[in-house]
């Protein structure tokens, strides 16, 4: 009796912790929680799954509601591009290199939602990346402070300054986005760049996500 009593208990206990999971939450609450805790949270796409796979080292793609935005890690890829609505249950977690994510247990706690809803980018100072604009969309505007660095296979680097302080805008390999190959993108030159605002160690970075992405300054 005991043993059925116990059983019984156990799967209430897992049931209410998958509806516990199953509430949705904004993704700036999510952000705040402890790591390990899982939510559920819905936004856009702002990052096509995979894009960023030669710096990240998975699948996952970027996400973003009206409050913040999350970098969600997957093994697998969801196939998921711009603007797409989803829905995901994940665990609170950091990629061991400073930036909060968000790790689904599988694909099945990856669901598309009807419709569509774009994004736009945050105008933020080139300072002004960091920790508070982690995971949301941003556009930054600067002069391109140093050569391009080249930082294969994972990617390149270009550091832009706006007079507040010196970003990187670390391009990953896997976009597809060569930087030796934008004639414009030169020490001195003024450029903007709107891309996911991510962390690397103690490195807060601009990471665009294709060629449109980076273009010359408008004055």
């Amino acid at each position: 009796m005991r043993t059925v009593r116990a059983v019984v208990l156990l799967l209430a206990l897992i049931a209410s912790a998958h509806a516990a999971a199953a509430q949705v939450i904004s993704i700036a609450d999510a952000r705040s929680q402890a790591p390990g805790t899982v939510v559920t949270v819905e936004g856009s796409v702002t990052v096509p799954s995979g894009d960023f796979a030669s710096s990240t080292f998975d699948q996952g793609f970027g996400l973003q509601d009206t409050s913040a935005g999350i970098y969600v890690s997957t093994s697998e890829n969801p196939n998921l591009n711009f603007h797409r609505r989803v829905r995901v249950t994940g665990e609170v977690a950091d990629d061991g290199f400073g930036l909060l994510i968000l790790r689904p247990a599988s694909l099945a706690d990856v669901e598309t939602l009807p419709g569509a809803s774009p994004i736009e980018p945050e105008p933020v100072a080139t300072g002004g990346v960091s920790e508070a604009t982690e995971g949301r969309l941003v556009e930054v505007t600067g002069t391109v402070t140093r050569p391009v660095g080249d930082d294969l296979p994972f990617g390149y680097s270009v550091f832009i300054d706006d007079g507040s302080g010196e970003t990187q805008i670390f391009i990953p390999a896997s976009t597809g986005i060569n930087p030796f190959n934008i004639p414009f993108i030169q020490v001195g030159a003024h450029i903007t760049v709107v891309g996911f605002s991510g962390q690397f160690l103690a490195q807060y970075e601009v990471l665009p996500r294709f060629r449109g992405d980076i273009h010359v300054a408008v004055p």
